[in-house]
């Protein structure tokens, strides 16, 4: 009784977990909702397991269940069952069936497998594949394009089409995932692997690091931006034209871009715009284009201004140093310029 009293008292709090299990979130953040031909294999797989897995442990149960009441010791059985040493037809029946469950795990895995290895350019695409070149740090990632431009955090991709990365890590061990669109792949200190996605539809799918990496492990989130070839074009060619020095009249961008400067509080020499800079911090050129600041925070004025003076109450581990003496002033200037950071005009 006392053990059925102490069970009672867990299930309020069994049913809120199980009920927690099953909430997705955000949306296009989930591999039960496949938006591409890896992901949709890799679901398609899952159910396929969870089939055999329920068929298997139905028989089993049910069999247990029917031995347990057919064969119970009854009120005066006080003699011993009889004594066998086997039945060849059962053992052969137990022995093949699984064989043939594994046969059919095995079939689509193996050529799975081969599929998901396959990152060679897609011969029935007139456009050339897009290579991406993936570097993961503690905690951002580097997106290096072949036409010769970086991006930092979100990475933009063609619908449609087969879209090879080649990841890569300059610290420490992370791991590449977008669960809408494939499977995870580690990017390893001094180890080149490879993975290819497909977008079938437009839109933002959300990407996680899912190797522990560090303290904000949890934070080292990215975006997968899928867009119509001629949208993806017209992008690439805004970030390819895209100038550290603002097209604009406007004094206070301008104030901001002095400050920018290494004249100023020296962030370009982190943060690289239209080619300027480095890449020890994500490249800020489509930076007035994002959603988020450090992939985490909103994209807006408060929360960017607390960013640049404390980023590490933030972000735990972060590299980038503090700013807390920016005069109001100065800050104006210099959020007026990262907002100023736009592609869109070229690919709208």
């Amino acid at each position: 009784m006392k053990l059925w009293k102490t069970a009672l008292r867990f299930l309020p709090l069994s049913l809120v977990v199980l009920f927690l299990a099953g909430c997705m979130g955000e949306t296009n953040l989930t591999a039960l909702d496949p938006q591409g031909p890896q992901a949709e294999w890799l679901f398609d797989n899952m159910l396929l397991s969870l089939y055999v897995m329920a068929f298997v442990s139905i028989v089993v149960f049910a069999i247990f269940f029917i031995i347990l009441a057919r064969f119970r010791r009854k009120p005066g059985d006080d003699e011993l069952p009889k004594q066998v040493h086997g039945n060849t037809a059962l053992e052969i029946t137990w022995t093949v069936i699984p064989i043939i469950l594994l046969t059919i795990l095995a079939v689509p895995t193996i050529t799975g497998t081969f599929m998901l290895a396959d990152v060679e350019p897609d011969p029935e695409v007139e456009e050339e594949t897009v290579t991406i070149t993936v570097t993961g740090h503690q905690f951002w990632w580097q997106f290096d394009y072949e036409d010769g431009f970086t991006a930092g955090n979100d990475v933009y991709i063609p619908v449609g089409e087969k879209v090879i990365f080649e990841l890569h890590a300059s610290d420490v061990m992370h791991s590449f995932w977008v669960p809408a669109l494939g499977g995870k792949v580690d990017t390893i200190p001094g180890i080149t692997n490879h993975l290819w996605l497909e977008a079938s539809e437009p839109g933002v799918y959300k990407g996680k690091c899912a190797e522990l990496c560090g303290a904000s492990h949890a934070l080292m989130d990215f975006k997968v931006i899928a867009l119509e070839r001629d949208d993806y074009d017209a992008w690439v060619e805004g970030m390819m034209e895209a100038d550290a020095e603002p097209d604009t009249d406007d004094i206070l961008v301008q104030q901001g871009y002095e400050l920018f400067g290494a004249d100023g509080l020296g962030c370009i020499s982190c943060h690289a715009v239209g080619g300027s800079g480095t890449a020890a911090g994500p490249t800020l050129t489509n930076f007035g284009d994002r959603t988020t600041i450090a992939n985490f925070l909103e994209n807006n004025d408060e929360n960017l201004e607390e960013w640049i003076r404390n980023p590490k109450a933030l972000k735990q581990g972060n590299d980038m140093p503090e700013f807390p003496d920016v005069t109001d002033e100065e800050m104006e200037a210099l959020i007026a310029y990262l907002r100023s950071l736009s592609v869109r005009e070229l690919d709208e």
